[in-house]
């Protein structure tokens, strides 16, 4: 069932109904201010940091859904509704919902009026901005009011749900005109900070407002039926303490085929120290007033919203497809790319499945998220790589993550994932690899974000080197520490209870479990290590590197191979697991990919076989399972992945976010055909028929879709937020249509399918625009006939780098 449809010509994905099987959201910034959106206006405003700074209330496991937000309600003579539909849930007579790149429009109509609101955060703006526009379409005159309202949450996301004996009594505002604006300004911590508050206006005079919860939604009211709504009228009320909000009303009157439209803003300000106000009962309303000046007109308006729209055109225009395919089109074009932007915006803090209020970044998160925006925002990439190496620790281990207002490490999680080390080298050499900035390398950077304990960002890469080739176990595999990759697999600890704390094992038995997947990280990190060694001069260091490099690949060959596949790990009794031997779970899909990624068992057999071995175990209709079979119990020995019922999340779901490595390894044995099919049964653009099964949105990736053991097969859960996004966009761009970044220049390896004749790739790299043109009328899968660069014959398949050169035209035959 289709629930909208793809407007490839403005980037646009249109919802044809309010009644999505789950809220399907937009983000809207794409600097410090942001906000999420869903197709009814539900969602929630932050200012950097979705915990500490949050603006306005959500409730996640609300009944009804999704049923807080930023809000109209029109008053027709009693018939009350929304122009997205929620929270009233009036049947309108219209609706649609158009998510686009940084902003979202949607319109309902009702009786003879039309809504059409649009909402987004202008480039360069602490705000957002949100034009109402309202049409009487009938053939006689309309009087009507309309009321906007946001539940302002006090700052701290965490202390607002849980401390009420405090937050009860510290809400503030103030309410005043200016110039023609109506504003309510959220003040509540201004009397302890003195900097900060948030900003409620609207471009015209008001006919009533509210700023206390219960006086607007009556103290027994919700927000699906306001007292002030129901009896037309607002109460002009000023909040202490309690529960502030923002609601402007508007009496309007308006005649046959008559328009009108308002501009509102939700704003935060943060006066620097020099600019502190006196008067703790008063704020410095100064740069509120100037953001007003700024935005609150219609053409100011227009302005922001176009300048927004080019900024994203141009973005995007760094990586651009031409192909027959038009669903491959929009998403490499479109949406991954779009979707990569919003994960390096939030790495996992802020969606609909994570509160904001917990992980803030993550360390592993943050640098596999580089992979899929480094060509896109590369000086923002640099930065990203310098704040998640200040949260190393001096032996190379890491904070697993970081809030981002503070960059500071988050203790309450700590460290011991030992796979995060690696990371920062698959980070850094991206970049690397997409600039050739090599002085990143110098920059000084903390250790444990203390700036008394400073080294070069090299010294950070070698410890994470280092730190793995320091903790190895009885097979000479890399210590798995509390986790992988698969923060579930916790092989060093147990828990009697399912849902209690693990404890470890104790000194006795030692933390000796090992994991065959942050092997294949080591050996194709190592490798990417090794060569910025040599790039440096450092030859000594190479050398040791491509030894321990090659000790590695031997010891999984000796002792991370079960035969038609690769093992999982060893646990911490040195069991294995992901093993023909096992029970359950004898095949997981994390070391298949990337052991063959890394090209161990490509030059005797065994990545094929491995792979094959993923193909008739693990795949299945809607993509390929994490391990099978699936645990039917609890195993103390394994941890949390076995608390999870067949079939999702980690045991045995289809685990969106590692089935690119899969699709990548099947390109590093030649096989296009493969390659492409498991891409494809991932993608959204290719599972538009199935929207009601799915659930989550058409146009993004989710981290998990429903397995085959699962009750409710084929069900996605967690979109937006997830690695998914980055390692996809790697997957096509760099793997299957094989326009990829090297060290020494733009290496041009298509892995295809046979039965895709040609395309055509114009991508920017180091400063430069490529216009590749790809010739497979062969039919081949993989393979380069020839390459022409500005229509001289180049050997190899990369084209090296010349600064001089700022254009090359690129023709490439399989």
């Amino acid at each position: 069932m289709n629930l909208g449809y793809f407007d490839d010509d403005n980037k646009e994905y249109v919802i044809t109904t309010p009644r999505t099987p789950l809220p399907w959201i937009n983000y809207l910034g794409c600097e410090s201010f942001f906000r999420l959106i869903s197709n009814t206006g539900g969602g929630y405003a932050f200012y950097k940091d979705a915990k500490l700074l949050r603006l306005t209330r959500y409730r996640y496991n609300n009944a009804p859904l999704d049923s807080n937000g930023h809000y109209f309600y029109i008053n027709d003579n009693g018939c009350i509704w929304n122009p997205g539909w929620q929270p009233v849930q009036t049947e309108l007579d219209s609706y649609e919902c158009r998510h686009g790149l940084g902003y979202t429009t949607y319109k309902g109509s009702k009786n003879g009026i039309e809504a059409h609101v649009t909402s987004f955060v202008p480039i360069g703006a602490n705000c957002e901005l949100t034009r109402l526009s309202l049409n009487n379409t009938s053939d006689k005159s309309k009087t009507f009011s309309v009321y906007s309202y946001i539940e302002f949450c006090l700052w701290n996301a965490v202390d607002d749900m849980n401390n009420f004996q405090r937050t009860y009594s510290t809400g503030e505002v103030e309410i005043e005109p200016y110039k023609a604006n109506s504003c309510i300004y959220h003040k509540t911590e201004y009397r302890e900070r003195r900097n900060h508050y948030a900003l409620c206006a609207m471009n015209s005079s008001c006919d009533g407002f509210d700023t206390d919860r219960d006086s607007f939604l009556g103290t027994y009211g919700s927000p699906q039926m306001p007292d002030a709504v129901a009896a037309k009228t607002s109460h002009n009320s000023k909040a202490s303490g309690w529960n502030p909000v923002a609601s402007f009303r508007k009496d309007i009157t308006l005649k046959p085929n008559e328009k009108c439209h308002f501009i509102y803003m939700l704003g935060y300000i943060e006066n620097p120290d020099d600019e502190k106000w006196e008067a703790p009962q008063k704020i410095n309303k100064q740069r509120a007033k100037a953001m007003i000046d700024t935005y609150m007109t219609d053409e100011a308006f227009d302005n922001a919203f176009n300048r927004l729209k080019e900024h994203w055109n141009n973005l995007l225009s760094k990586y651009t497809l031409e192909t027959s395919d038009d669903k491959l089109c929009r998403m490499v074009n479109i949406w991954n790319q779009y979707q990569c932007m919003v994960t390096f915006n939030m790495s996992r803090s802020a969606s609909y499945y994570e509160s904001g209020t917990g992980r803030g970044m993550g360390f592993r998160d943050s640098c596999q998220d580089l992979l899929g925006f480094v060509h896109l925002i590369p000086d923002a990439a640099r930065q990203r790589i310098l704040d998640i190496a200040s949260t190393q620790f001096e032996n190379g281990s890491a904070y697993h993550q970081y809030q981002p207002l503070t960059k500071q490490g988050n203790s309450d999680i700590g460290s011991g994932f030992n796979d995060d080390p690696l990371w920062l080298i698959a980070g850094t050499a991206a970049y690397l690899k997409e600039t050739g900035d090599y002085s990143i390398l110098d920059e000084m950077t903390p250790f444990d974000c203390n700036k008394e304990n400073t080294a070069p960002l090299m010294e950070h890469l070698r410890r994470s080197f280092n730190f793995t080739t320091t903790h190895l176990g009885p097979h000479n595999l890399p210590l798995i520490g509390r986790a992988d990759w698969n923060d579930c697999l916790n092989l060093n600890c147990f828990s009697t209870v399912p849902g209690e704390s693990f404890q470890t094992t104790g000194p006795s038995e030692g933390p000796v479990a090992e994991s065959v997947f942050i092997a294949g990280m080591y050996v194709k990190y190592g490798r990417d290590y090794e060569a910025i060694c040599r790039h440096l001069g450092l030859d000594d260091e190479a050398d040791a590197v491509c030894n321990h490099v090659n000790d590695m690949i031997k010891a999984v060959t000796e002792s991370g191979w079960d035969g038609e596949w690769f093992l999982r790990a060893y646990d911490a009794a040195g069991e294995k697991v992901g093993s023909h031997e096992c029970k359950e779970g004898q095949i997981f899909i994390e070391p298949q990919g990337f052991c063959v990624m890394a090209g161990i068992g490509t030059d005797n057999g065994l990545a094929v076989r491995a792979l094959r071995s993923v193909e008739e175990k693990l795949d299945t209709k809607y993509g390929i399972v994490l391990l099978q079979p699936a645990y039917t119990s609890y195993h103390p020995e394994l941890g949390e992945i076995t608390s999870y019922p067949e079939g999702y999340k980690e045991n045995a779901g289809i685990f969106c976010h590692n089935n690119p490595w899969i699709s990548i390894a099947e390109t590093v044995v030649g096989h296009g055909n493969r390659a492409f099919d498991v891409y494809k049964k991932i993608c959204p653009a290719y599972l538009q028929d199935v929207s009601d099964l799915h659930k989550t949105e058409s146009y993004v990736y989710s981290q998990m879709i429903a397995g085959i053991d699962a009750a409710h097969f084929g069900e996605a859960k967690n979109s937006w937020l997830t690695g998914t996004a980055a390692w996809t966009f790697t997957n096509i761009s760099q793997y299957i249509l094989g326009i990829r970044p090297e060290f020494d220049g733009l290496c041009i390896d298509p892995c295809i399918p046979d039965y895709m004749k040609e395309f055509s790739v114009k991508r920017t790299f180091r400063g430069a625009e490529y216009n590749i043109h790809i010739d497979n009328s062969s039919g081949s899968q993989k393979g380069l006939k020839s390459l022409i660069v500005n229509g001289k014959s180049v050997e190899g398949n990369i084209i090296p780098y010349d600064e001089n050169i700022k254009k090359y035209d690129v023709t490439a035959v399989l």
